[in-house]
């Protein structure tokens, strides 16, 4: 998943893009509203965390400017100001949600993973594919009632793919939504990572839930689908 940060603040904004990246987001940053609002028209993001207080324009400026376009991208705003009217304002102006600082880096997480939830579609907390089950905000995975252990980057890979069941996805799509765009699609990055999902989340022997489409990409299978490999 990719976050766009946009905070003036340099050490708010370092802490937010070391820790996010941590928990396997793909994140970019701008330290101005102009650039900011640039960047969310144009980048391909899952999610804006927007300071209120920016130079240029203002968060709810930017907020604004984001909804006139209709962009229905989700706007977490968050703010130093505490004040009622302000919050209202923020979420009049077309935000999602609305943190003050400061905050619990937990919360934001909770946060970040419930408006992606909702931003897509999912009808509850926990994603499912057949006998895998994923929870994004508790960050555990299962299949059956085996509980499996993830790394932040298996994580985000294998939530891309459940967002998208049934979809082939394309290298370039995963490349730019569970590491950046200036990964090299042409390494094996992505495949080595598809193969420790496939190890991790395959029983042995069977044939695999992550299907390669040779050419195009990768497939998570429907639960009624074949499993395997397209040559």
């Amino acid at each position: 998943m990719r976050l766009l940060i946009v905070e003036d603040e340099p050490v708010m904004r370092a802490a937010l893009e070391r820790g996010l990246a941590a928990h396997g987001f793909v994140v970019e940053v701008a330290d101005n509203g102009v650039d900011g609002l640039w960047l969310a028209r144009e980048g391909d993001f899952d999610l804006v965390i927007l300071d209120v207080m920016l130079p240029g324009l203002s968060g709810d400026e930017v907020c604004r400017e984001l909804r006139r376009d209709g962009s229905s991208i989700p706007v977490l705003v968050l703010t130093a100001r505490s004040d009622e009217l302000d919050e209202a304002r923020g979420l009049d102006g077309g935000a999602d949600d609305f943190l003050a600082k400061p905050f619990s880096f937990v919360v934001l997480l909770a946060r970040i993973r419930a408006l992606l939830r909702r931003s897509n579609g999912s009808p509850g907390p926990v994603l499912r594919s057949g006998d895998l089950a994923l929870d994004p905000a508790g960050g555990r995975c299962w299949v059956g009632a085996d509980e499996v252990s993830l790394t932040s980057r298996e994580f985000a890979l294998i939530e891309f793919l459940l967002h998208r069941k049934g979809q082939t996805v394309s290298r370039n799509a995963i490349a730019a939504h569970v590491w950046d765009a200036d990964l090299d699609i042409d390494s094996n990055v992505i495949e080595v990572y598809i193969g420790y999902l496939r190890r991790k989340l395959d029983q042995p022997g069977a044939e695999s839930r992550i299907r390669t489409i040779r050419g195009m990409g990768y497939r998570l299978l429907e639960q009624s689908e074949p499993g395997g490999v397209d040559a």
